[in-house]
């Protein structure tokens, strides 16, 4: 017999491949449906994956040395304040396994991240998901509804899919007025893309000891979101913690190199950054004179709301070639979350947004 939460659970659904649906198309589509870089990773970071294939027959070193080394170096921590995953789903979930026992809660927002709801269930525990407030997390709304039972709290900054922030003032006064018992998740995966003054500062938390597991990922801006590769960071009695039940070689040999080498590559970050933001700009001035409605992003993403159903206008727009993601389960029925590409695969999916804004409009229920 399952447990019933079990039942209760809905896996996290993942954006259709690519390959998928040309198959089913018969010609090539264009895919911004995950937040993946459309320039690719950094030439030096291809380069050193294929020199580490000679040596795929051994196990990855399981504590991550060199690229924990690096990565201390660069955030100014100790090494034993830095752990590293399958990416940061890996960890977001091993956070929740770490700190949950039956009944012990967990809170989010409503409209953020899939994964962070799951990671919590998962663990029976009780789960609190607060609304947004301005599309984005609601931090007194939230310290509000911590309980003597709440163990942990999953913020993203920015938010996914909205791609809306908060300061790290109100960070700080939010860390304040929180129970130190009380274990802040901060997901930060697309923090290389913000350009604000006012954005976080993280960092500083782990440095400070306070109850804080800030995440980072080489998903996005380094563009290695196939080799899964992600980190945290935090006061080491967490972060001992989180690896007496780490997974043993969660994270591959080959990622470990290939995030050792994107780390070196400053020029890719950059170019990719302002790619982004011209890209960003083109997309939100095209989206405005189409009509079309968007929450202003500072990640790599927009969150459009073409008044229809999201569902109907996801497969619309599959069948012209495009691949984005359809929002109905992050509680937008008319949204559409749609990746900041090159140039061409923009224009693409202009082109094929005007093509299907003829249809009748019609919210799903």
């Amino acid at each position: 017999m399952l447990p019933a939460w079990n039942s209760r659970i809905r896996a996290y659904p993942p954006g259709k491949p690519v390959e998928e649906v040309e198959r089913e198309l018969g010609h090539s589509a264009v895919k911004l449906a995950s937040n993946e870089n459309p320039l690719g990773p950094s030439p030096k970071a291809v380069e050193a994956v294929q020199k580490s294939l000679e040596g795929i027959s051994y196990y990855p070193d399981g504590q991550g040395y060199y690229l924990r080394q690096k990565l201390a170096e660069i955030h100014g921590l100790e090494m034993n304040q830095i752990i590293l995953g399958a990416g940061s789903t890996d960890l977001i979930e091993l956070a929740a396994k770490t700190l949950l026992e039956d009944g012990d809660g967990g809170i989010t927002a409503e409209s953020a991240f899939y994964i962070y709801r799951l990671a919590i269930e998962e663990m029976g525990g009780t789960l609190t998901q607060v609304p947004l407030r301005e599309q984005t997390f609601d931090l007194p709304a939230i310290a509000h509804a911590v309980t003597p039972r709440t163990r942990i709290i999953y913020l993203a900054n920015p938010n996914n899919p909205t791609g809306t922030m908060f300061t790290a003032d109100e960070m700080d006064r939010f860390l304040a007025a929180l129970s130190p018992r009380v274990l802040v998740v901060l997901d930060e995966a697309y923090c290389d893309y913000v350009g604000r003054s006012d954005y976080s500062h993280s960092v500083d938390y782990a440095r400070r000891g306070l109850n804080v597991l800030v995440l980072r990922t080489f998903s996005k801006v380094y563009g290695l979101a196939g080799l899964r590769i992600g980190y945290g960071m935090g006061h080491a009695e967490l972060i001992e913690a989180l690896n007496r039940i780490r997974s043993p070689f969660n994270a591959n040999s080959v990622a470990q190199t290939a995030a050792l080498a994107a780390l070196d590559d400053r020029e890719h970050v950059a170019k990719s950054v302002e790619s982004n933001a011209r890209e960003m700009k083109f997309l939100t001035q095209e989206l405005t004179l189409l009509g079309i409605h968007y929450t202003p992003s500072v990640g790599n993403f927009l969150l459009i709301d073409t008044g229809r159903d999201c569902e109907a206008d996801f497969m619309r727009l599959l069948h012209e070639g495009v691949i984005v993601r359809p929002m109905k389960l992050y509680g937008f029925p008319t949204g559409l979350r749609v990746t900041v590409g090159a140039r061409g695969q923009n224009e693409a999916f202009l082109e094929a947004l005007r093509r299907i804004a003829a249809a009748p409009a019609r919210v799903g229920k």
